[in-house]
């Protein structure tokens, strides 16, 4: 499908609000701010936005673990500063300061996250039930890599969400490695989108690193699901530029991973890529590009701000935030 001008600079500015946001994570857990971990999505960061920016409202959506799916979060239009606010467990997070990474916004789709690989694809088969079953043409969008769609849970929910023709788009965010392990050496074919087919499911490929081919594909099968045609897999060949979690080292196969392999990722930059195709078209001149990275800089310093002057949590609500009240 085509995107129109406005449609085209939105996914510029909210994968420009990604990068920014994924940096300034990285940057308050080197600070000591940001509670437990952070996995960045530096390079990344065009399957979560791309896949999330044209949903609506009311869909739900399993983000990916890459920038703990603050992308996936923005793309969707939720304020980013509450979800950043429960990462340095703060009494204004999105689960009140106790849940670090975990996603919860339930008015925008996010019913929550599992902290086990292959989680995803489970509780999204119940997220597409319920999508099903309200009868509003709501669609589920779940977000895993490459490391998570080799998991036996994928298969036995592809199978169950193939018969009941659930509105589920599966968007497998491939960056080639599953921590530390290369795609080469777990995986036989040359493309994971052939999972798909052993269900009747369609499947298609996209260039990861750009977000109008990820954001044209999801749409299209949103559109499918919408109609009541069933789930549709979607491999987006992505990067990652820098290690799998802050802290980690940078492994692949058991050595360590080449500077050149890193330099020759970062030639396709998912934001220079994105700018460069407006600036082409006319649509982004250099003073738009400064103007769109002020503001996003200015959001940030008062987001920090935000996080700063937010309280811990109290002891108090620990009963609140455990237990369901009685009626």
């Amino acid at each position: 499908m085509a995107f129109d001008n406005a449609q085209l600079l939105k996914l510029y500015e909210n994968l420009v609000r990604t990068r920014m946001y994924d940096q300034l994570a990285m940057r308050l857990l080197a600070e000591g701010k940001l509670m437990a971990f952070y996995h960045p999505a530096y390079g990344g960061e065009a399957p979560g936005v791309g896949g999330t920016t044209f949903l609506r409202q009311d869909d739900y959506v399993y983000a990916h673990l890459r920038g703990h799916g603050m992308g996936h979060m923005i793309g969707k239009g939720f304020d980013p500063r509450y979800y950043l606010a429960e990462h340095c467990g703060k009494a204004t997070g999105v689960c009140r300061g106790l849940g670090c990474f975990h996603r919860f916004a339930p008015e925008y789709g996010f019913l929550g996250s599992g902290g086990t690989i292959g989680t995803v694809f489970t509780v999204t088969l119940g997220w597409g039930v319920a999508a099903k079953k309200n009868n509003r043409q709501q669609v589920t969008a779940a977000f895993f890599g490459d490391g998570t769609i080799q998991r036996g849970t994928w298969h036995e929910a592809a199978n169950v969400a193939a018969l009941w023709k659930l509105p589920i788009v599966y968007i497998c965010e491939n960056n080639g490695v599953a921590q530390y392990v290369s795609i080469e050496e777990s995986y036989p074919l040359a493309d994971l989108a052939s999972l798909a087919s052993g269900y009747g499911m369609p499947a298609t490929v996209v260039d990861g690193q750009d977000v109008v081919a990820v954001a044209e594909a999801v749409t299209a099968a949103v559109d499918r699901a919408r109609a009541g045609q069933g789930p549709s897999l979607i491999e987006c060949k992505t990067a990652r530029f820098t290690t799998h979690g802050i802290g980690n080292p940078n492994m692949i196969n058991g050595r360590p991973r080449p500077q050149e392999e890193v330099d020759e990722l970062k030639k396709r930059d998912p934001v220079q890529i994105m700018q460069q195709r407006l600036k082409d078209s006319g649509l982004l001149r250099e003073a738009d590009i400064e103007r769109i990275q002020t503001k996003f800089k200015e959001e940030l310093v008062d987001v920090e701000r935000f996080i700063e002057e937010s309280p811990f949590p109290d002891r108090s609500i620990l009963k609140e935030a455990l237990y369901a009240a009685d009626e």
